[in-house]
């Protein structure tokens, strides 16, 4: 039933209303088919799993059977989780220690300090001399080597430091101080429960980040029971095709190999991204507020 005095939106407003929702609902479609896309064939048995249909005309669970028979599969996935707990954890400390001091404009040197963890965005020594540095310290073939170079991103540090100065008014740290609130009490009191959202937000991208990294650890990381999930889903891989080029076998046998390659492939990324499906949902309300930080003044 329609409001009496409801505005009704004129043919502009309702072409633009309409163009937009064709738009969305086309963006939904793109992302949404090859998720589904994935998904379900990696349920496939391999048969027609190019097709444009994405229900398996065969069900089948083989390739995650010969994922799952890899045992350091399971070794990879602790390794990862600590790598993505633990990183997440330390990249969200400091990047708090050095946002929050950065958000103050009464800070003596704040331009030049910034100035320098701009720098490190756009300039960069290169693999030798990071190798060289990591070795020098001691951090090779360690943990620390994945957690600690990370843990201060620019970019979370700008975003969190953003929040900070723009969110947080300043008179709530004038009114703390008055009562004989100290910088730590009030940073740990007041401004981190106000910081929530941003603290999601920042710590999804650390997540991320950690959950995917794969390069410093194939570089730094010599101990096979050290290595992240992601290094042992490349070797089940390499050794699946090349076991496939290697072998001499009649067309048919050698097709349906072919079959539980392109198979595994899906439920190697299935495997990969679980966790990450897991962790969105629950940070996905602070996740649309965090991105909306500096869109709207006021």
């Amino acid at each position: 039933m329609k409001r009496k005095n409801a505005i009704l939106p004129c043919l502009q407003d309702r072409i633009v209303l309409t163009v937009n929702t064709f738009v969305m609902v086309l963006f939904a479609l793109l992302i949404a088919y090859p998720l589904a896309f994935v998904i379900l064939a990696s349920f496939s048995k391999g048969v027609n799993v190019f097709t444009l249909n994405i229900i398996p005309k065969q069900w089948s669970l083989e390739g995650y059977k010969a994922v799952f028979t890899y045992k350091l599969i399971w070794i990879g996935y602790r390794n990862s989780l600590f790598y993505t707990l633990a990183g997440s954890a330390c990249g969200i400390l400091f990047c708090i220690l050095t946002a929050y001091p950065l958000s103050k404009s009464d800070l003596d040197g704040r331009g030049l300090i910034m100035g320098l963890f701009v720098f490190t965005m756009y300039f960069g020594g290169g693999l030798i001399p990071t190798y060289l540095t990591y070795r020098s310290y001691g951090l090779l073939d360690k943990v620390w080597v994945l957690l600690l170079p990370s843990a201060v991103n620019v970019y979370n540090m700008i975003i969190m430091r953003t929040y900070f100065s723009s969110q947080i008014p300043s008179d709530l740290r004038e009114a703390a101080f008055l009562d004989g609130c100290g910088e730590v009490r009030y940073l740990w009191s007041i401004v981190l429960p106000l910081s929530v959202p941003i603290i999601a937000v920042v710590g999804l991208y650390y997540a991320v980040g950690h959950w995917n990294s794969y390069f410093d650890a194939m570089i730094f990381l010599n101990t096979k029971s050290m290595k992240p999930l992601s290094i042992f889903l490349r070797e089940i891989l390499i050794l699946n095709e090349s076991n496939d080029i290697t072998s001499t076998m009649d067309p048919d046998a050698l097709a349906s190999l072919e079959d539980r390659q392109n198979v595994m492939k899906y439920a190697l990324i299935v495997v990969s991204s679980v966790p990450m499906y897991i962790l969105y949902p629950f940070v996905q309300k602070y996740f649309i507020k965090g991105i909306m930080i500096g869109s709207v003044k006021g």
